[in-house]
């Protein structure tokens, strides 16, 4: 036979026989009306039994499917379409996806290395199956999406919410789309429920597209995959692992900022990277303030050789307890020159790099000790940690503290991301100048976390409408009040008495008319007019052209902008 297919046997979650007079498994209707048949088929693919092999079924483990593999999925896609719509709400022309030959020229890393791995799984995808190797795309899928959803979807949720501009925002849901697309469509023989219900909403925005995912064609390659890009924002991940694992260490929440993190690795390319484009998504995520690269492993790290006796044990015999002396005893320099030369002659034999592990210590400055500074390593990148505590960083501590305070709080009030909100804060300290401060010097910063500036409680208007209202104690020995607004309008009384020469009534009843519009509706209205528009059904009172940012403001954030 060219290919032999040979399927193992299914058996109960106790080892035995499933049997129906046992009543020893589960209903096969019971587990695909509870978890879908995409979960159930997902689960016996990525089982022992497509490999000839005996399987223990456990209704979890299809609950697991849905968990680790449908969830992180569909969240991705979830939080595309919030954000493909957020553009029309705020105004925008509808989102239609940006042509694939375009995004592959965008500068954006995280663009380039989601392309090329969403290219890597086409193409493990497609070799498995050639190879009838089902049950090795699963754990690939599982890697997949958890990069896409903790790294691409999670790095780039500015770019993807607007803050970076328009044209940023769309070349960013762009290319989540045609990810998610690929992917749907590269998964499809294994998944062809589910990925069915997404493709039938993301065809909308495609013209020309098949009526049914199953009438497309297996995706093709397009161009080679960037290995350079994959194995550096891998290798960030891992510096990301490293530094979070050494603040667990020492009790340093990631709220915590720090002043310093040094990256020692021997490639200069990865150091460029890291010290470049990749630079931002690494001090974000790690609240570090500065990352400085070394090549200089000797600087920060101490090598001692170790014999690998589980290889060497058979080969060299009684010769083995001299040989390891010899190779504990090497020198940096030795051990440098191993690492170069790719082998070593010792005691008259001849020994690789794959005999000898190569242990690397970190190497602390004589005047520090572990409190201060501290280092983790996975034996090809070495990550250091300055410790110490920084006043200069306190301010930036409290801004992530009150960020992270008006996140939740946003949460509690089930808002949508879509949904547009004012952020008052209110200080209940004695000395508000303190707080005052910190925010006028983090302004720049909370504005970029939420989108929306912070105002001052005292601009809240009479006829704004309060979502949510919460006190905190003791954020840094700060106590304060976070309120959240509809989106309210701002009249300027001054501009609108002069529109109407001084009538009260007629002034009165413009406010009245406009409060009474939908905020929403109200905003496209000055959009299409360029900013005016004309006020003509108001009883008894003569029609007259209202401006925007002269005679009314949509926000309060508008209005303090202004």
């Amino acid at each position: 036979f060219r290919n032999l297919i040979c399927n193992g046997l299914v058996q109960a979650e106790d080892g035995k026989k499933m049997s129906k007079s046992l009543k020893n498994y589960p209903s096969p209707l019971e587990v695909i009306n509870d978890y879908g048949a995409d979960a159930l088929r997902l689960y016996l693919i990525n089982s022992p039994v497509v490999r000839a092999e005996p399987l223990r079924f456990k209704k979890d483990g299809v609950y697991g499917v849905v968990k680790d593999v449908f969830l992180p999925w569909y969240n991705a896609y979830r939080f595309f379409v919030q954000n493909a719509k957020r553009l029309e709400v705020e105004g925008f022309p509808p989102f239609i996806p940006i042509n694939q030959i375009t995004l592959q020229k965008s500068s954006n890393v995280l663009d380039q290395w989601i392309n090329s791995a969403t290219q890597s799984l086409v193409h493990f995808a497609r070799q498995e199956m050639d190879g009838y190797r089902l049950y090795t795309v699963v754990p690939y899928l599982l890697k997949y999406l958890n990069n896409l959803t903790n790294i691409y979807v999670r790095f780039n949720r500015k770019r993807l919410k607007g803050r970076t501009g328009e044209e940023d925002c769309r070349m960013a849901l762009s290319t989540l789309y045609h990810v998610l697309l690929t992917s749907c469509k590269a998964m499809a023989p294994f998944t062809p429920f589910f990925t069915e219900v997404l493709y039938q909403n993301l065809r909308k925005v495609c013209n020309g597209s098949e009526e049914s995912i199953h009438y497309c064609s297996f995706p093709q390659e397009d161009g080679k995959g960037g290995e350079r890009i994959e194995q550096s924002v891998n290798r960030m991940m891992k510096i990301i692992d490293l530094a979070r694992n050494i603040r667990e260490r020492h009790n340093k929440a990631l709220k915590t900022p720090l002043r310093e993190m040094v990256v020692v690795h021997p490639d200069t390319e990865f150091l460029d990277d890291i010290a470049g484009k990749l630079k931002e998504y690494v001090l974000e995520e790690l609240n570090v303030k500065s990352i400085v690269p070394c090549n200089e492993v000797s600087k920060y790290s101490s090598l001692r050789a170790e014999p690998d006796f589980s290889v060497l044990g058979k080969r060299l015999g009684k010769s083995m307890g001299l040989v390891a002396k010899e190779v504990k005893a090497m020198s940096q320099e030795d051990i440098l020159a191993l690492e170069k030369a790719g082998e070593v002659s010792v005691s008259t034999y001849c020994l690789k790099l794959t005999d000898i592990k190569i242990v690397r210590g970190f190497k602390r400055p004589d005047n520090m000790i572990e409190e201060e500074i501290d280092a983790a390593g996975d034996g090809d990148v070495l990550v250091i940690l300055d410790l110490r505590p920084d006043e200069s960083l306190f301010e930036a501590g409290v801004a992530r503290e009150v960020v992270n305070r008006i996140q939740k709080l946003r949460k509690k009030a089930t808002l949508e991301p879509t949904d547009m909100v004012e952020v008052y804060f209110k200080s209940l300290d004695a000395d508000i100048s303190i707080s005052q401060q910190i925010l006028n010097s983090q302004e720049l910063y909370i504005k970029d976390a939420l989108g929306t500036s912070l105002l001052a409680s005292s601009m809240i208007p009479l006829h704004a409408v309060i979502l949510c209202e919460e006190s905190f104690h003791g954020i840094y020995n700060l106590t304060f009040v976070i309120t959240l607004a509809r989106p309210a309008l701002v009249f300027n009384l001054d501009a609108i008495f002069a529109l109407y020469a001084g009538n009260t009534k007629c002034a009165q009843g413009l406010q009245a008319y406009l409060l009474a519009r939908d905020h929403h509706n109200l905003k496209l209205e000055f959009q299409r007019g360029n900013g005016k528009i004309k006020v003509d059904c108001i009883e008894n009172q003569l029609a007259m052209d209202v401006v925007l940012g002269e005679h009314v403001f949509l926000t309060v954030g508008d209005y303090f902008t202004a």
